[in-house]
């Protein structure tokens, strides 16, 4: 510091000097009296230079001392600063988050009359960490509650000493009230109004051949179900329509209907007809929209979803995205044959409009994805528009159907990979996704992204990521198969007699394997649509062929089933290191429900980097609602999930905790 002081002072005194020598020498060769002159020059320039040096010795020492009064002002404001500092503040390290500093304020906020030293702030404010100041931030994420306040908390990080490492810094906090900052946000967002619709399921069915006062008594009953449901609640409840109301009331009020699992679900389905019938409800909630209108819209997507779902089960829409309560009973059919005329009619009009139609199913492609795909080939071609359908010939697993497909002279160079089909489309191409709602299960997401009109048929209950923004969308959760829609469709856009025989047994074989031999998920439709490809030509040896596996794989099968134990109330759990192919765990697992008391199966395996689950029930477990909380899909008895980055320890683990979860959600025992 006093180096550079007496650099600031100093002047170019010895420029001056050396000029004024040189005029003192030079001197000396003037004349006469020029040496008694130049050494009196000499001597002025001296007794000059000593002044000039005391001079500077006297400024610096004053300019120090002015220095020094000042700083010790500063010390003192500062030390002053944070006695008086208005907000509570607190220093602490940043390894230990033992407290070395607290002001005053703090000490009042905290209820401690001592320093606080050597205490861990972690102590004082349960939860409280530094992480968001090692991230770099200023401002800590949520606010921090402390007694019956609530703070807002800013701080920065100094490096408490030249080495290196996190031991050296200490974080300085300030910690800024924003209770009634907080109360009065809580307040507004508890108040903001939640629009819910509930409609009565299976309304025709249950009122069929009701008396008008049996009729009346159960509606009635019903209202009486959810005026007590919504009760006290501060809301309004409304019939809108015979089978439809519209609850409104506060979201203060939502949490207790989450945790109670939306129980008037439970009440409703209490109810019974003379006929033995249950009634039954989905409720959709919307809440956090912009406005009125958008909560209303979140609401009317939720009950889509719900019924799109199956039924019986409440929805919750916000602006991000969905939450599921319910999904207990089985789907019951409640399809009609108009639904699937205007479905027809619309296709027919979307295709005939398309400049060409690009077919695509789910990843690793089935019986089902093909056989609905080589369906609405036929149909395109009775509309004379050029049809490709997308698949990865190296991963697909219904490869003995396409090899009955790909001889005939209709089907030369229909299946195309996403690649070509990508370059093959224009603005004007119809994309249709089969047999999967789901964005991420589709052969090519790329491809569907950059289709601007996609139509969607599938038959799955509908996820929370599904394809948005479609042209047409025939979905039906009630239906067997993809392909069973696709053959209702056809009876509407096609004559019988342009049905190729093989495109029939196409048909005819995704039905076959959804529903495991008419078996499972099978309604009165399921059976006319099996009879109208019957009187296509269909074969069903030639269909019971196309499903035949060899004895390689059957000896597959059997290792995994060999695997298998019994988890709780008839769930069977196989976790099998080595699995050749999708098609055998899938096998396998329905090879299960085939065991006395088993009611639902899994079969778990690795494949690539992820860890496959194949799911199955005879129906009385939902197996949808379990595999779908580990990112999975399917419907009630079929589902399957992929899931990467996990180890097959790890996947089990957590399948075994979604399991007891559901068990516990749907209060089935352990038998």
């Amino acid at each position: 510091m006093n180096r550079k002081i007496k650099s600031l002072l100093g002047s170019n005194i010895h420029l001056y000097v050396a000029a004024l020598v040189i005029f003192a020498v030079a001197t000396v060769f003037l004349g006469k009296y020029s040496l008694p002159l130049a050494a009196a020059e000499l001597a002025a320039i001296l007794l000059l230079l000593v002044y000039t040096k005391a001079s500077n010795r006297r400024r610096s020492r004053e300019m120090l001392k002015y220095i020094e009064s000042v700083t010790a002002n500063i010390d003192n404001a500062t030390k002053n600063t944070l006695q008086s500092f208005p907000f509570p503040m607190v220093t602490f390290t940043l390894e230990e988050n033992e407290i070395i500093y607290a002001n005053e304020q703090f000490l009042a906020l905290t209820g401690k009359n001592d320093r606080l030293l050597a205490i861990s702030i972690s102590s004082l404010v349960p939860g409280f960490t530094a992480r968001w100041l090692m991230e770099g931030k200023n401002e800590y994420p949520d606010l921090v509650t402390v007694g019956d306040r609530r703070f807002r908390v800013f701080g920065n990080l100094v490096r408490g000493s030249d080495a290196p490492g996190i031991k050296n810094f200490v974080a300085t906090t300030y910690w800024v009230d924003e209770t009634e900052y907080a109360r009065i946000r809580d307040e507004f967002v508890s108040s903001r109004p939640v629009f819910s619709i509930i409609m009565i399921d299976n309304y025709d069915d249950i009122i069929s051949g009701m008396s008008e006062k049996d009729k009346s008594m159960l509606i009635s009953s019903i209202d009486d179900k959810l005026t007590e449901w919504s009760r006290d609640k501060g809301g309004y409840i409304t019939r809108a329509d015979r089978d439809r109301y519209i609850f409104i009331f506060e979201e203060r009020y939502l949490q207790s209907y989450v945790d109670s699992k939306f129980s008037i679900l439970d009440s409703v389905r209490e109810l019974s007809t003379a006929k033995g019938t249950h009634p039954t409800i989905s409720i959709g909630v919307g809440l956090d929209g912009h406005d009125m209108g958008e909560t209303y819209a979140f609401a009317s997507l939720a009950l889509e979803m719900s019924l799109s779902r199956g039924g019986d089960q409440a929805v919750i829409k916000n602006r991000y995205n969905f939450e599921f309560y319910g999904g207990k009973t089985s789907q019951v059919e409640k399809r009609t044959k108009v639904k699937s005329r205007v479905m027809a009619g619309s296709l027919s009009e979307l295709m005939r409009s398309a400049s060409s139609i690009l077919i695509m199913g789910h990843k690793f492609a089935d019986f089902d994805s093909v056989g609905s795909a080589v369906g609405l080939c036929c149909a395109a071609r009775s509309l004379k528009k050029p049809a490709k359908i997308v698949i990865d010939m190296g991963t697909q697993v219904s490869q003995p159907l396409i090899d009955r497909v790909l001889p005939l002279p209709e089907y030369k160079d229909v299946f195309i990979d996403p690649q070509e089909a990508i370059l093959a489309m224009d603005g004007s191409t119809l994309l249709i996704i089969v047999d999967t709602n789901r964005p991420d299960q589709v052969e090519s997401e790329s491809l569907l992204q950059s289709c601007n009109r996609v139509a969607v048929i599938d038959h799955h209950r509908r996820a929370a990521d599904y394809i948005q923004n479609v042209a047409l969308s025939f979905h039906e959760p009630y239906a067997s198969s993809a392909s069973e829609l696709v053959t209702e469709l056809l009876q509407y856009m096609v004559e019988q007699s342009d049905i190729l025989r093989v495109e029939a047994e196409a048909l005819l074989a995704g039905i076959v394997l959804d529903t495991k031999n008419f078996t499972l998920r099978t309604g009165g439709r399921t059976f006319d649509a099996a009879a109208f490809l019957r009187r296509a030509g269909a074969d069903t040896s030639d269909v019971k062929h196309l499903l035949q596996s060899d004895l390689k794989s059957a000896v597959a099968k059997y290792a995994i089933v060999q695997k298998a134990r019994i988890y709780k109330a008839g769930i069977a759990i196989a976790a099998a290191e080595n699995v050749e192919s999708r098609v055998t765990a899938a096998q396998a697992a329905d090879e299960l429900l085939n065991i006395s008391g088993i009611q639902a199966s899994f079969v778990l395996f690795p494949l690539g980097d992820k860890i496959n689950i194949s799911a199955r029930s005879l129906g009385d477990i939902n197996v949808q609602v379990i595999v779908e909380r580990l990112g999975g899909g399917g419907n009630k008895s079929t589902a399957g999930a992929q899931i990467p980055d996990k180890t097959l320890r790890q996947v089990v683990e957590e399948l075994l905790a979604e399991i007891d979860k559901y068990l516990e959600d749907f209060s089935i025992t352990d038998e």
